[in-house]
């Protein structure tokens, strides 16, 4: 048995009070479990947020109970090659046979994915991304956490930047409202994207957001399988004042989660640096 665990020191009160992020990022790491398991030849069966009075207890997998989950086994390459790509893509459009996909996997793990293929919709979109950067970086409390997620090379989790520059990269973030100079940057990103998409849930509780990570980690290593990658736009939905703005534009299917742009990469980037398995694994 394999009991998945909420880490709240990892928690972000400011830029996620409700650790609905948290959540969604706890639920991709049981879809990555599903998808070893599956290569592995295994059959599981798992029950998210089994005891209501340990809210810490998200999901309990048993491993050799249930059916064996055939069609993910494919998918154990993608696990490991999956990156984040924060720069821009090549102007290469994903087929409609692949954006049909997308949306199959999420509605398969009960996730609602809308592409904005719309130009003005897109547009609306961009510009409340651009308005979620200028909000975010005025609240000093959101930047002195984002200063403190951010670490010099090493092995570990957060924002990795170069050892020399770390202090100083940090003092800026702290001090300084970069919200005009990013929300150009994202909106050009945004812009040049060959997909804009939404994931949403039908509800927006604990359960819902678990089911958010499994379905988007699913639509992450279908695309990555196909050499397509991804990054967020997640400012509109951070920011409570905007995430009803965008359900307004978009009208999604239920409860806004992820905003994201897809596209191919012109590089591939080694692994960002991750924990140590025994600061993660408690026997």
């Amino acid at each position: 048995m394999v009991e998945l665990l909420a880490d709240w020191q990892r928690a972000l009160p400011v830029n996620d009070p409700d650790n609905r992020e948290l959540h969604i990022s706890c639920g991709c790491a049981l879809f990555n479990l599903r998808v070893a398991a599956a290569d592995a030849g295994l059959s599981l069966d798992w029950t998210l947020l089994p005891k209501q009075e340990t809210p810490n207890l998200l999901a309990r997998v048993h491993i050799g109970r249930g059916e064996k989950e055939t069609t993910l086994a494919s998918l154990g390459d993608a696990l490991i090659h999956r990156r984040t790509w924060r720069n821009r893509f090549k102007p290469e459009t994903l087929s409609a046979e692949l954006q049909n996909a997308l949306c199959e996997v999420a509605r398969a793990e009960h996730g609602h994915v809308q592409l904005l293929l719309n130009p003005e919709l897109r547009q609306q979109v961009v510009e409340l991304v651009k308005q979620g950067d200028s909000l975010l970086w005025q609240n000093e409390s959101w930047r002195d956490e984002l200063a403190q997620w951010m670490h010099p090379g090493r092995a570990g989790d957060g924002l990795t930047v170069p050892r020399l520059v770390a202090p100083l990269v940090r003092g800026v973030v702290r001090h300084f409202d970069m919200g005009k100079s990013m929300a150009s940057q994202d909106r050009l990103l945004a812009e040049e994207s060959p997909l804009l998409a939404l994931l949403s849930s039908d509800g927006d509780t604990p359960r819902d957001w678990l089911q958010t990570g499994q379905a988007l980690q699913h639509l992450l290593l279908v695309a990555q399988q196909q050499g397509v990658q991804a990054s967020y736009l997640n400012q509109p939905i951070q920011h409570a004042q905007l995430r009803p703005q965008l359900e307004q534009h978009i009208g999604p299917q239920g409860h806004a989660q992820i905003l994201l742009r897809l596209g191919y990469p012109d590089d591939r980037l080694p692994a960002s640096p991750r924990r140590p398995l025994d600061d993660v694994i408690i026997e």
